[in-house]
């Protein structure tokens, strides 16, 4: 029997129910005036199930939300006016790279900059972010594995020296409470679990690694881990077969924690991708959620008429897939990603001594110019011309510019100013991909199926303006402007539906007993103002955000509330 589709014609999730006992310590007296911490008053409900909006009053006390009739008397410690406004469920974010903004620095550095980092999802009504995305995590490891993996997550993360944790427990706890803004999740990064194993290499494990591997991931589920990763793009990631990432999902599934992945390739072979992470959710048994789904490069453009299609089928035949999707027709990633796999295989330092050589660089020109089997290829399949730097700490002049220019201006064939800028780096460069056509971000954003997440990058210099504006872009520009989602539907795809999809139990849902986690906005006034010049401008029309019942956004300023916790997903 076929799944029906996720969203409204499915009821939404099923939002938890308070027990008898609890609901008659919320059920005011006879009489009686009502007390609580916190009121939003005078607001129209959207609950984030989809259904339609409503007036409602909200009341919070110890953190939870009782949903009350309009207009009633009740006695708050504070009350917010929510005349005129929507007040819905706090924004899940569900593809972050934000795994170490709350880690305190090891250098003992404080950056403004990075402050400022933290505060971008919180300002656009995100109260929730799930990390651990693309293969990428900050655990788990064997003990002995840890230092290799402090490297790989410098540059990843771009976010000065970071010390990896052996397991989720130390990952939570190295979250510090006085950074954390927003509540945070994580799933478990492939590419870390393997180099955490077996280093960099590329080849399949052994059958002891591969137990090694399967033992650190259930342990890290039972902890409270939201699912497994894979980046299919990314060293050491990519170096995996199928038969190794089957083997990993069993065991996700055994947890009834899905399967996420950044698919092997977003280009040319989209559509064979697709197949390998529909085969593995089948073969494994675990729920599929294709991370960012785009068909980008001028090879793809216009594939999402068949992808998404072939989701639909997919879910019509039994297998659970979702995917999410951000707002913008540019991606973002690390440079290095961009080289060809056998490039970066043994890891960042292997890298660095490979650049060095001009006959590695010919090498890599011949790779993008023939392709390699297996890979992605994004410059064969696009051009320098559309890869713009990000951030590159030591040259900020470069940030902004596209590398086919950067290369002209220095007299430098492109391939040799990227091995150049890596080298003076040590590997440490984001850059931004231009490389999505705006009918296929459409026709995911519209698609029953998806959810949205930023892929937010968050890293000093010029990042993606997803990390400061998907959420209000699609309420603002896709949503009321051009009319492709109902305030309801765009809502339900930040709330609701991402809540159920990774078992985020009293979140996502505006009920009696929910996490009050809450957004007051002005649905005629939000909108986006991130720009790629100017990528942290704070959005328009989002009032107030409620995290763990505090008020951490008013007046669309944030306050010194720190709310947030590591949220484990049992």
């Amino acid at each position: 029997m076929g799944r029906p589709a996720p969203g409204p014609a499915a009821g939404g999730p099923e939002a938890p129910r308070a027990t008898p006992d609890a609901a008659a310590d919320r059920a005011p007296r006879s009489g009686t005036r009502r007390t609580c911490d916190l009121l939003l008053r005078g607001g129209t409900l959207v609950d984030g199930t989809g259904a339609p909006r409503r007036e409602a009053d909200i009341a919070v006390a110890g953190g939870r939300v009782t949903v009350l009739p309009p207009g009633g008397r009740y006695e708050a410690a504070e009350v917010v006016d929510a005349t005129g406004q929507i007040v819905t469920p706090g924004f899940i974010d569900v593809h972050t790279h934000s795994d170490a903004l709350a880690v305190p620095r090891q250098d003992g550095a404080a950056h403004a900059e990075v402050e400022e980092l933290r505060l971008a999802p919180l300002l656009q009504g995100v109260t929730t972010e799930i990390s651990g995305n693309c293969g990428t995590s900050l655990f788990p490891a064997l003990p002995e594995r840890l230092p290799g993996l402090a490297e790989h997550l410098r540059v990843t993360f771009g976010l000065g020296p970071i010390r990896p944790a052996e397991d989720f427990d130390a990952f939570a706890a190295g979250q510090d409470p006085a950074l954390r803004r927003t509540h945070i999740a994580s799933l478990v990064g492939h590419g870390t679990l393997r180099a955490g194993v077996m280093g960099f290499e590329d080849r399949p494990p052994t059958a002891d690694e591969l137990g090694a591997m399967c033992a650190l991931l259930d342990r890290a589920l039972t902890r409270g881990a939201a699912g497994l990763s894979t980046g299919l793009i990314y060293p050491p990631g990519g170096y995996a077969g199928t038969e190794e990432i089957v083997a990993l999902a069993e065991v996700a599934a055994r947890h009834g924690k899905p399967y996420v992945t950044h698919l092997r390739d977003e280009m040319s072979q989209v559509e064979s991708a697709l197949e390998e992470a529909l085969e593995i959710a089948r073969r494994s048994g675990a729920p599929l959620q294709v991370s960012h789904h785009k068909t980008a490069g001028r090879h793809a453009w216009g594939a999402t008429l068949r992808t998404l299609p072939r989701l639909e089928r997919a879910r019509a035949e039994g297998v659970d897939v979702l995917c999410d999707v951000y707002p913008y027709t540019a991606g973002s990633t690390v440079l290095h990603a961009l080289l060809p796999p056998w490039a970066n295989e043994g890891g960042v330092g292997a890298l660095l001594a490979r650049l060095r050589l001009p006959e590695v660089r010919d090498r890599i020109r011949t790779s993008i110019a023939q392709g390699v089997e297996g890979w992605e290829n994004t410059v064969g399949n696009g051009g320098w011309d559309l890869i713009a730097v990000a951030a590159a700490p030591t040259h900020p002049g470069a940030e902004g510019h596209r590398i086919a220019d950067l290369a002209a201006a220095a007299g430098a064939d492109p391939v040799d100013y990227v091995c150049d800028l890596l080298l003076a780096e040590g590997g440490e460069v984001t850059i931004i991909s231009h490389s999505m056509r705006e009918d296929d971000v459409r026709r995911v954003l519209t698609s029953p199926l998806a959810m949205i997440g930023s892929d937010g990058v968050p890293k000093p210099g010029r990042p993606h303006p997803r990390w400061a504006g998907s959420f209000a872009r699609v309420l603002g520009h896709y949503g009321r402007d051009e009319g492709l989602l109902s305030l309801e539907s765009a809502v339900h795809k930040m709330t609701g539906l991402p809540a159920r999809r990774f078992a985020l139990t009293g979140r996502g849902t505006v009920h009696d007993g929910a996490h009050a986690d809450l957004v007051v906005l002005d649905p005629d006034a939000v909108r986006d103002t991130a720009t790629f010049d100017r990528p942290l401008l704070a959005p328009e029309g989002i009032g107030t955000v409620v995290v763990a019942g505090r008020i951490a956004v008013r007046a669309g300023r944030p306050t010194e509330e720190r709310a947030g916790v590591v949220v484990r997903v049992r």
